[in-house]
């Protein structure tokens, strides 16, 4: 016997209450979502708004959102002004992420690849102690570090930015691990069977495989150089050598705070990073969720 009329009323009604909440949930999540997202972006349009107003509206009350008149030439006067020579920043800058982020991709997949498919002894041990590290916070093993690179004669240069990034990064060593972890052991077997050596099976079966982990570390990396105050400002010496960031900084504090400048320079030094994460934001979340959902 089929359900009754009034069996089908009460599953009908258990139904629309389920979709119900559930469309309730969903729009309870998106206004979260919308709610926490203008939080982030209400400083960043301020920035924008802020890098095309007269200095004299900077500081007002109330405030002005929209600039009156509207000063394009804030970006010209800040990006050609003598005490923020822009281009000479930029190709520091390029030149310390590029080579850190180089040392970062290929060190670590070496590394990685060795705990991931290699077989020796305190292997375990040994990748234990390099997840430690990230325990120790970099303010205890800075003055010790700083005493090194001086012994060494690499302060005032971009040695010791560069240098030690092309010896592995335990986190960037522990991401390619866990994606390494993920690929089947078959394929390095079969290679080794028709006498593939472990650098033929990394950079010929491994390197292709885990592209979007490289690209997720090469990102975390190129972001973190680009960014990077604190190295530059104890390690570089000359104001010919200072990176965008550092460089944004003198400018702030040996000609005053022109606070309109300020930030129309802020933009142009955060309009590139913006827009490396918009293009590779596919391969960045795919490499992400691949290398954290999966593994060993």
């Amino acid at each position: 016997m089929g359900p009754s009329a009034s069996q089908t009323a009460v599953a009908a009604t258990l139904r629309r209450r389920q979709q119900t909440r559930r469309l309730a949930g969903g729009v309870m999540a998106h206004l979260l979502l919308i709610l926490v997202a203008t939080l982030f972006a209400v400083p960043f349009a301020w920035l924008i708004i802020t890098s095309l107003k007269p200095l004299n509206q900077v500081f007002t009350d109330p405030l002005v959102w929209i600039p009156d008149p509207i000063m394009w030439s804030n970006y010209a006067e800040a990006l050609t002004s003598p005490a923020f020579p822009f281009l000479r920043l930029l190709g520091n800058t390029l030149f310390y992420a590029v080579a850190a982020t180089a040392g970062t991709i290929i060190s670590g997949a070496i590394i990685a690849y060795a705990f991931a498919r290699m077989e020796f002894r305190g292997r375990d041990l040994l990748f234990g102690i390099t997840l430690a590290t990230m325990m120790l916070p970099g303010i205890v093993t800075l003055i010790p570090t700083y005493l090194l690179f001086r012994w060494l004669g690499w302060v005032g240069t971009y040695a010791p930015l560069i240098v030690p990034l092309w010896f592995g990064s335990a986190f960037n060593i522990f991401l390619l691990r866990q994606f390494m972890m993920t690929i089947p052991i078959d394929l390095t077997d079969a290679a080794k069977i028709d006498g593939a050596g472990d650098f033929t099976i990394l950079w010929r079966i491994m390197v292709p495989l885990i592209k979007p982990a490289l690209l997720v570390v090469g990102l975390f990396q190129f972001m973190a150089a680009w960014n990077d105050f604190f190295n530059p400002l104890i390690y570089l010496d000359e104001a010919a050598e200072y990176p965008l960031v550092l460089g944004l900084y003198a400018f702030r504090t040996r000609f005053g705070v022109q606070w309109h400048l300020i930030m129309a320079a802020s933009l142009a030094v955060t309009f590139p990073i913006i827009v490396l994460f918009f293009v590779a934001q596919r391969y960045f979340i795919e490499g992400v969720t691949l290398s954290g959902l999966k593994g060993a």
